[in-house]
């Protein structure tokens, strides 16, 4: 069994019954899709009704943060009633693209941490080219470090030795299939699998040899296998153990998993 961490499906144009479909029998079992703002928080919600393997989350996506107020707050608290929203995020740091002015993502960080303290629920973490000050943020916080993850891991292995160190877990996709991923490769051979999740950010990055057009979930057998070949083990190993880290990840609660 597989499972997709994180994926987009509100954003595909492709109908959702075929994609869900082409997942299961590519052994990809539960899918989690991903909220970045409001609107798209409660349309991750209404798929979990359409489909008994996908699970939901609810966050504000740092691109967007400049459209923080405290009903997103409210909004939120209220979505997370939800049996199936199972994480808050996506939230965090893109000190890459800026689309946002940086104080104001560091406020809706902030103050989703805080919510999620709250509520008792993991959150997923947005991290590009802000890595010192998102790890800082969130030892700052007084959350429970390995109740976060960081998605589509883009630091290099010092940097997950102090991720790794604060008990966070990481996750990865297409990416670590580019032929260009030098630095990826070394973060596949330093990470221990037990903190290792899979993604694929979906319809974004690609593995090889798609990569540059649309990421289905059917594809994440494709990134379990190079992670596979990295490490010298089994791609079966590899679906076996990400998996229970899912599950023991965003599924530890009183909340059912199907």
């Amino acid at each position: 069994m597989l499972i997709d961490t994180h994926i987009h499906l509100d954003l595909y144009k492709e109908d959702a019954f075929s994609l869900v479909a082409e997942a299961k029998e590519a052994g990809v079992k539960k899918l989690i899709t991903v909220g970045i703002d409001s609107a798209s928080s409660k349309m991750a919600l209404e798929f979990t009704e359409e489909f008994e393997e996908v699970y939901a989350t609810a966050g504000l996506h740092p691109h967007d943060a400049k459209d923080f107020d405290e009903e997103t707050l409210v909004e939120f608290k209220r979505l997370a009633a939800h049996p199936k929203l199972v994480a808050l995020g996506e939230m965090g740091l893109d000190f890459y693209r800026n689309r946002s002015p940086r104080e104001l993502q560091m406020k809706a960080f902030v103050a989703q941490i805080e919510l999620a303290k709250e509520i008792s629920l993991p959150i997923i973490v947005h991290d590009r080219e802000a890595h010192k000050e998102t790890l800082s943020t969130l030892k700052e916080s007084g959350f429970p470090l390995e109740r976060a993850v960081l998605h589509c891991f883009s630091g290099g292995v010092e940097f997950l030795d102090q991720v790794m160190e604060s008990g966070m877990m990481i996750s990865l996709g297409g990416p670590v299939t580019f032929q260009n991923a030098k630095g990826l490769i070394e973060v596949v051979k330093a990470v221990p699998i037990e903190h290792l999740m899979l993604e694929t950010d979906g319809p974004y990055l690609a593995p090889h040899p798609h990569r540059g057009k649309t990421n289905y979930p059917s594809y994440l057998p494709l990134v379990a296998k190079r992670i596979a070949e990295i490490k010298g083990i089994s791609a079966e190993e590899v679906a076996k153990v990400t998996s229970e880290n899912a599950l023991r990840f965003f599924f530890s609660t009183s909340k059912p998993i199907g």
